[in-house]
């Protein structure tokens, strides 16, 4: 077939960029403009190559192989099929596994089908020269790119490199048009502009929980949270955020027996973080009745709504937080028969109902939202996603009661 394919390592790739642009190969040192890299692959490809493009293959590791947001935005782009090998952690540091045997059994694979004419191999690791040499054995010819070196030197195999048929490296040019860095020669990039939404649930004001200080904190730190729970050795194990908001984790271990400092009252009640904290509510009744009795998603939902739902979630949904939080409200709307829940959860600001948030942070769970180091989603993330829930629910309020000209 007179066309080419594009075979991605990402790792290499995008710590290769890293390392060029940043000083070190951390890929949360840069930024990826992903639909202009996918974009700037193809457009290189089809001209070193003079064959249309097949397909990219985009390989790349995630933790337990649960696609992260950039590998949703990736798989529904055009011609972009992601695979997805495992993200290890051992001695502090991240590790692909199963990339390398991915990549070797694709290239042999379209080789020997002769799904292609030319293949394009962005990657620097010597595992792939037994694929490189099979599929020239099938009259593929192989195009192999680098990316620029920081140092000057190599960063693919010499073996790779002496069997490709062509070669191209990307130089910093051609990265940053889709790639730059957070942090560059000492100067920190502009940080995001924050969403209004965030800004505003982030400056709503803590409720009174009436805690004291722990015995190892100071007056003003133990103003905005409890004191955190501790290891066996006596450190804290995780303080909370410079605004006071423990984790839905750290307070359920100030519960526990023999915790440190001395669990809440039974009359605390943790709603989540949604409330960022404790709060001392009279009974045992966690939500007033007509709160309480506020469908969840899943009550709404059929099967035939739920096989669409993930087929949406699969195909369309990129997983941004913000994203994340707006999909979540609109099914819940949209199936909603009783409209007067809105004016409650007008009147619920910035909080929204734990059974509805619960619901709402599992899932955004599917989307690869997790801190895989202590299984929670990034305080961030949370705020965001629920500031996208709440932007949908003024949307969807603001078109109810706008005339009927407009």
């Amino acid at each position: 077939m007179d066309r080419c394919i594009v075979l991605v390592d990402a790792g290499y790739l995008l710590g290769a960029a890293a390392s060029l642009l940043a000083g070190e190969p951390s890929r949360s040192r840069i930024t990826v403009d992903h639909s202009a890299l996918v974009q700037g692959l193809r457009e290189q490809a089809e001209s070193d190559t003079e064959r249309p493009l097949l397909r990219i293959y985009w390989f790349d590791g995630a933790p337990d192989r649960v696609p992260q947001p950039e590998h949703r935005r990736l798989r529904v782009m055009p011609r972009v099929t992601v695979r997805l090998g495992a993200l290890t952690r051992s001695d502090g540091r991240w590790a692909q596994k199963g990339v390398d045997a991915a990549m070797h059994a694709e290239l042999t694979e379209l080789a020997r089908n002769r799904a292609c004419s030319d293949v394009v191999l962005v990657t620097g690791d010597g595992d792939l020269l037994p694929g490189m040499m099979a599929a020239k054995e099938h009259g593929v010819a192989v195009h192999l790119w680098a990316v620029q070196a920081a140092d000057g030197d190599y960063n693919q195999s010499e073996d790779l490199v002496a069997e490709a048929d062509e070669r191209r490296v990307l130089d910093r040019t051609w990265i940053t048009k889709a790639v730059r860095a957070k942090e560059l020669g000492g100067v920190c990039a502009p940080p995001p502009v924050p969403r209004p939404e965030i800004a505003a649930i982030l400056s709503a004001p803590l409720p009174d929980t009436g805690l004291a200080p722990g015995p190892d904190r100071g007056a003003e730190e133990g103003d905005h949270a409890a004191g955190a729970p501790r290891s066996e050795h006596g450190t804290p194990e995780r303080a909370p955020t410079a605004k006071g908001v423990p984790t839905p984790k750290d307070l359920a271990a100030l519960r526990a027996p023999g915790a440190h400092p001395a669990p809440h009252p039974s009359t605390a009640t943790l709603r989540w973080s949604s409330d960022k904290g404790w709060v001392d509510r009279p009974g045992t009744a966690a939500e007033p009745p007509e709160v309480a009795s506020m469908p969840t998603l899943a009550q709404l939902t059929t099967a035939e709504q739920r096989w669409a739902d993930r087929e949406e979630d699969i195909t369309t949904v990129g997983g941004d937080p913000f994203e994340v939080g707006q999909v979540f409200a609109r099914r819940w709307m949209g199936r909603l028969g009783d409209q007067s829940h809105f004016q409650k959860l007008s009147g619920m600001y910035p909080r929204i109902p734990h059974r509805i948030d619960g619901e709402l942070l599992r899932y955004a769970a599917r989307f690869g939202l997790l801190a895989h180091k202590d299984d929670q989603i990034d305080e961030h993330d949370r705020y965001a996603i629920r500031a996208g829930f709440w932007r949908e629910i003024d949307v969807r309020t603001a078109a109810e009661h706008a005339p009927a000209g407009d």
